[in-house]
C-alpha cells in the first residue's frame, strides 16, 4: 500500500535520489504523494493529492531547500479522504517533528483527544497527525527523539511502519516497525529506509530488516536498531540479488505487459536450478529443511493465501493430491482467523504470498504457529516477514513485481508448488524416480512451448477478442479441475484493471444459477483444453450457444471442435494437463491488458488497489 522513502547522507543533496525512489514505488497504489527536508534550521514539507507528478508541478512552483536529509510518502487513504491536507509526510503544530506513516493506528481518537486537552491543534483527519503530536509531546518531557518515538509508540495500538525526523535534532532519522514492512538501506556516508527494497535499489543492495516492534537510529555514518525494550541488536546483512533494471519497464509500455513476457524466464529461474534429474526429485535451498522422513509423517495439507495468491495455492493443493496422494484445503487466509481452534495435528500448512507482507495472511501464518502448526512459506521477496517467520520457505525468484496486477508471481508460484509436489510424492515413495524424471523432463519442455504463446498469430487472436470483450459490461469466466482456479484468475485479472465485471466459476456449476446470465450480451470466456473434462467443456459450450450466447475459448492449437463452437478463440499449445494452467494463464493476462488498453485505464495502477495490501 502506502511507499515510505527517506535518506540521511554525509554530503549532497538527497531530495533527487530520494524521489526518484518513490517514483518505483508506485506500484503500490496510492492517491496523494509528499516530501518534507531539514534545512536553514527548519522543517519544510511539499505534499499533494494525486499522482508524483503533481507533487513534482509542486515542487517546480515552490520548491524545497536543497538537504542532506529528507522523508518521502506515497498515501493510501484509509483515515481521511484523499486531499492535500491528508497527505504525508505530517508534522505537530509546533513545527518540530515530521512524520511519514504506513498501516493504522487503532487509538488514534482516543489520543488526538488526550492531545487536543493539552492544547494540540489538529489541521488533517488523519491518524498519522497524532503520531506527530504524540512524539512531539514526549519529546518536551526531556526525552531525546529516539526515547520520544518509543514511548509514544508504547501508547499506539494497530500497525505501523514509521520514519521520524526533527528540527531540533538535525541529521537523524529515526525509524520503526510493527506489522508493516520497512527496510534500512547502507552505503559508504549514507543510511536509507523504505517499505519496500525496490525504492533503494539505484542506491544500493545492502539492507538491514527490522523487525516487529523494533527501532532503529539511523545517521549518515551509522545504522542502530534496538529491540523492544530499547538493548542494540546485532544484525547481519542481505544482500539483495535484484537489479535496477528490473524494477523498470525495459522498452515495454508496462510493467504488466513487461512482466507477462518475463514468465518464460520466471519459469527457467524458478524451477530448472532445483532439478535432481539423478533422483527425479527436488532439491530446494537451505530455508526449506523438511526432510523425508518429516514430509512422509504428514497427513494433511492446509493452503492459505489471498487474491490471486489464493489461486495459485488451489492449483498447489491439486497438484500435491495428484503427485503425493495426501489430501488437502484451501483457505481465504483473513476467513481462516475465525476458524475454531482444533488441533494441529499432522498438518502442513502452506502460506503463499507474493510479498510476503500480506497483513491477513501473516496474522493467519501466525495464528497457526500459535496453535503449534508448521508453517511453510512460499514467497517471491528475500527478507520479507514471511520468508523470515514461516518454519520453512520456498524463494520463487521470479524478480520485483512492479505491476499491481499479479502476473508473473502466479505464475512463479505455481511453479514452485509444480516442484513442491514432486519432492512431496517422492518423499512419500508416491512417485518412482523414473515419474520424477518424467514430470521434471515435462516442466523443462514447458519452457519451449511457452514461445508459442507469444507468437504474432496468438497475440492477435487475443486483441481480436479484447476488441468485442471491451465493449461489453459483464462476463462469465469457466473452467473444471486444474483450469477452475485459472478461470478464476481470469476473472479476477480482467476485473482489476478493466473494471469490467468478471466471475470464474466452475463450468459444472454454470447449470446451478449461472446459466440464467447467458445472452448475447453475456458472454462466456471458457477454457476448454485437453484433459480428463474436455468432453464436458464441449458440452458446456454447446449450452452457451443453445442460448446465444458469445464464447470466447481458451483451446489447444488446432482444436477444429472448439473452434466449430466458439466466435473467438485464443490458441495454446498442448501440453500435460497438470501444467495446462501455466500456458492457459497467458492468454487470459493478455486478454485483460489488451482491454484494460483498449478502454484507455491505467493498467499499471489500477483504481482503489495497492500491490502489497500491508493493512487488515
Amino acid at each position: 500500500m502506502c511507499g515510505i522513502v527517506a535518506a540521511v547522507a554525509q554530503h549532497g543533496d538527497v531530495r533527487a535520489s530520494v524521489l526518484k525512489g518513490l517514483k518505483t514505488l508506485e506500484y503500490r497504489g496510492y492517491d496523494s504523494a509528499g516530501m518534507a527536508v531539514f534545512a536553514e534550521g527548519s522543517l519544510e514539507v511539499r505534499r499533494k493529492m494525486g499522482k508524483i507528478a503533481n507533487l513534482e508541478a509542486e515542487l517546480d512552483r515552490n520548491e524545497l531547500p536543497a538537504s542532506n536529509i529528507a522523508i518521502a510518502h506515497t498515501r493510501w487513504a484509509t483515515h481521511g479522504v484523499p486531499a492535500d491536507r491528508n497527505a504525508h509526510p505530517h508534522i505537530d503544530d509546533q513545527q518540530k517533528i515530521v512524520v511519514v506513516h504506513n498501516g493504522i493506528i487503532e487509538n488514534y481518537l482516543d489520543l488526538r483527544a488526550l492531545l487536543a486537552e493539552k492544547g494540540h491543534e489538529f489541521h488533517s483527519d488523519t491518524d498519522t497527525e497524532v503520531l506527530a503530536n504524540l512524539i512531539a509531546y514526549y519529546r518536551t518531557q526531556d526525552l531525546d527523539l529516539h526515547q520520544a518515538v518509543r514511548k509514544a509508540l508504547s501508547k499506539v495500538e494497530g500497525a505501523y511502519g514509521l520514519v521520524v525526523m526533527s528540527a531540533d535534532d538535525p541529521g537523524i532519522l529515526i525509524v520503526a516497525r510493527l506489522d508493516s514492512p520497512l527496510v534500512v538501506g547502507v552505503a559508504e556516508g549514507e543510511s536509507y529506509a523504505a517499505s519496500d527494497m525496490p525504492a533503494l535499489l539505484h542506491l544500493t543492495r545492502k539492507f538491514l530488516i527490522l523487525e516487529n516492534r523494533e527501532t532503529a537510529v539511523l545517521t549518515d555514518r551509522s545504522q542502530t536498531i534496538f529491540d523492544v525494550d530499547g538493548n542494540p541488536v546485532e544484525r547481519d546483512y542481505l544482500h539483495c540479488d535484484w537489479t535496477p533494471e528490473q524494477a523498470e519497464k525495459g522498452g515495454f509500455p508496462h510493467f504488466m505487459l513487461k512482466e507477462i513476457y518475463e514468465q518464460p524466464d520466471v519459469l527457467a529461474r524458478t524451477a530448472f536450478d532445483r532439478f535432481h534429474d539423478t533422483e527425479g526429485d527436488v532439491e530446494f535451498e537451505s530455508e526449506f529443511s523438511l526432510t523425508n522422513e518429516e514430509l512422509g509423517q504428514f497427513e494433511r495439507l492446509r493452503f492459505m493465501a489471498m487474491g490471486t495468491s489464493l489461486h495459485a495455492a488451489q492449483l498447489g493443493q491439486k497438484m500435491l493430491g495428484q503427485l503425493a496422494k495426501i489430501p488437502g484445503e484451501t483457505l481465504n487466509a483473513s476467513e481462516f482467523l475465525y476458524s475454531p481452534e482444533l488441533e494441529e495435528g499432522h498438518t502442513l500448512t502452506v502460506v503463499v504470498s507474493q510479498s510476503g507482507e500480506t497483513a491477513d495472511t501473516l496474522r493467519a501464518m501466525r495464528e497457526v504457529q500459535k496453535r503449534g502448526g508448521r508453517v511453510l512459506g512460499i514467497c517471491n521477496v528475500q527478507g520479507s516477514t514471511l520468508a523470515r517467520e514461516a518454519d520453512d520457505l520456498i524463494l520463487t525468484h521470479c524478480g520485483p513485481e512492479v505491476g499491481v496486477a499479479s502476473t508473473k508471481a502466479f505464475f512463479g508460484q505455481v511453479t514452485a508448488l509444480y516442484l513442491l509436489a514432486i519432492r512431496f510424492g517422492r518423499a512419500r515413495k508416491v512417485l518412482d524416480a523414473d515419474a520424477g524424471r518424467g514430470y521434471l523432463q515435462d516442466l523443462r519442455e514447458l519452457r519451449h512451448h511457452l514461445d508459442a504463446s507469444f507468437r504474432p498469430e496468438a497475440l492477435e487472436s487475443v486483441k481480436i477478442a479484447a476488441k468485442y470483450l471491451a465493449g461489453i459490461r459483464s462476463c462469465l469466466f469457466l473452467g473444471r479441475s486444474m483450469q477452475h482456479p485459472v478461470a478464476l484468475e481470469g476473472a479476477l485479472k480482467l476485473k482489476e484493471i478493466s473494471y469490467i465485471h468478471a466471475e470464474g466459476y466452475p463450468a459444472g456449476e454454470m447449470k446451478h444459477g449461472p446459466i440464467a446470465l447467458i445472452d448475447e450480451d453475456f458472454p462466456i470466456i471458457a477454457i476448454a483444453t485437453p484433459g480428463i473434462t474436455y468432453e464436458k467443456m464441449l458440452s458446456t459450450l454447446q449450452e452457451v450457444r443453445a442460448r446465444s450466447g458469445k464464447i470466447i475459448a481458451v483451446a489447444a492449437i488446432g482444436d477444429q471442435r472448439v473452434a466449430d463452437s466458439a466466435d473467438y478463440v485464443l490458441p495454446v499449445p498442448a501440453v500435460p494437463e497438470l501444467l495446462a494452467p501455466l500456458v492457459t494463464i497467458v492468454p487470459l493476462q493478455l486478454l485483460s491488458y489488451e482491454v484494460a488498453l483498449a478502454l484507455g485505464k491505467d493498467i499499471d495502477q489500477p483504481r482503489n488497489l495497492a500491490k502489497s495490501v500491508t493493512v487488515e
